[in-house]
Order: structure tokens, then C-alpha cells, then sequence
């Protein structure tokens, strides 16, 4: 038996998600910030802890992008102009920072050498 799996449509021709969703997700948010919170309190330290606050950071936003702001229903061009320009922030970001590492070593190097 094949199950539907769209979502019904009001007479407005808007989309009407189950409450249950909502109630979900903002169960599984409600979770994952007790995990936030965890790191702390076990007193996690270095990369472990910066590492799972990351993750859990990046989790908690890609479900509210996703269901709360209706990502996962709409089409790839209005994906695409919301997530395409962040990640290409993020990518000039990192060539920046490693032009600013050979920057300043190549000072150092001009510099310190007489």
C-alpha cells in the first residue's frame, strides 16, 4: 500500500502542515539545547566542547530553517537564493584567512630578517 505523503492544501491553495509536526520538532529543539547545555555542564573543555556546541548549533538551525521557515517545502530556487550566499560568505571567509596567514608570515619574515 502506498502512503500520501503530500500536504493538503487549504481553499486558499496555502499548504497546512499537521500540528504534530510542529509540536515534534520543537520537542527534538527542546532536546538538542539540553544537550547544549550538557556540554557546559559536564565541563567539557577544548575541542570537544566547541566541536559539539557546533554541532549542536548547526542542527538546531537547519530545523528551524527547515520547518519553521518552510525550506523543506519550497522550491530549489528559493533554496538556493537563501543558502547559496552564506556558504559563499563562509568559503571567501576562509581564503581570507588563509591570505591573511601568509601575510603575515611573509612580514614576519621581511621584517625580522636583517
Amino acid at each position: 500500500m502506498v502512503e500520501n505523503t503530500q500536504v493538503p492544501v487549504d481553499a486558499h491553495g496555502h499548504q497546512e502542515h499537521p500540528v504534530s509536526l510542529y509540536l515534534k520538532i520543537w520537542g527534538l529543539l527542546f532536546i538538542l539545547s539540553g544537550f547544549s547545555y550538557m556540554v557546559d555542564f559536564m565541563h567539557l573543555e577544548g575541542l570537544l566542547r566547541w566541536s559539539l556546541i557546533l554541532l549542536f548549533m548547526f542542527l538546531k538551525a537547519g530545523l528551524i530553517i527547515s520547518i519553521f521557515m518552510h525550506m523543506m517545502w519550497e522550491r530549489m530556487a528559493l533554496i538556493c537564493a537563501i543558502l547559496i550566499p552564506p556558504l559563499a560568505l563562509t568559503l571567501f571567509i576562509g581564503i581570507m584567512a588563509i591570505e591573511s596567514n601568509y601575510t603575515f608570515f611573509s612580514r614576519l619574515m621581511f621584517f625580522t630578517s636583517s
